[in-house]
């Protein structure tokens, strides 16, 4: 079930009214879309610290607006430890859209006790997908995946009315045998001593 954010309408823009608001415990916000006017909003911050733990991307608006959006993006401070604005896409239930999403592995795989090793060189996927179909992250269930086994974009199941953006044939997970790296052979690393320049040869001179 997506989350519900009760968002008001704020008046007046600028970075100074952004920190007014932020002062007072609203984040400034704002929804556009569907070639419609954009709106200013502000959103409680506890609200939006529960929106950032629940890692939802599509959201029910409630207050001063009764829409569905998609959350496109997050402006976060230099350290990472308070948001200072959102974005919001207005969608509809059905509508197809853009977004990455996160490929998560579970399970433990018998080929790693065959003496593979688990190599997963795709960790995020692209697709479009239904707005109210946005899954938090694909899982890849690897508890058959045995020496030699790979996994496929082809393979990942996806939500119902989802389509990839990736190639097909790549490649997400494999589990293979590990990599030997030979060290060279005793004699082969330098043909011999470097020349000295000035060097005395045996007979006196210099060589």
């Amino acid at each position: 079930m997506a989350d519900v954010l009760n968002v008001e309408k704020r008046e007046g823009t600028g970075s100074q009214r952004a920190r007014q608001l932020r002062a007072k415990g609203i984040v400034p916000a704002v929804l556009y879309g569907h070639e419609e006017t954009p709106v200013c909003l502000g959103i409680p911050v506890k609200e939006v610290e529960a929106l950032i733990r629940s890692r939802s991307r599509q959201v029910n608006l409630g207050g001063a607006l009764k829409e569905m959006a998609l959350v496109k993006e997050v402006q976060w401070n230099t350290y990472a430890t308070e948001v200072l604005h959102i974005d919001l896409q207005r969608v509809s239930a059905r509508e197809k859209v853009e977004v990455a999403v996160r490929i998560r592995l579970h399970g433990m795989a018998p080929g790693a006790s065959e003496g593979g090793v688990i190599d997963q060189p795709l960790h995020e996927i692209t697709m479009l997908c239904p707005a109210n179909a946005i899954p938090e992250y694909l899982e890849v269930n690897i508890n058959e995946m045995h020496l030699g086994d790979t996994v496929s974009v082809a393979d990942l199941k996806l939500p119902e009315g989802a389509e990839s953006t990736i190639e097909a044939e790549q490649l997400v997970v494999s589990c293979h045998e590990p990599e030997i790296i030979e060290e060279p052979e005793e004699g082969e690393a330098g043909a011999g001593e470097p020349e000295v320049i000035g060097e005395k040869a045996e007979d006196g001179e210099e060589a």
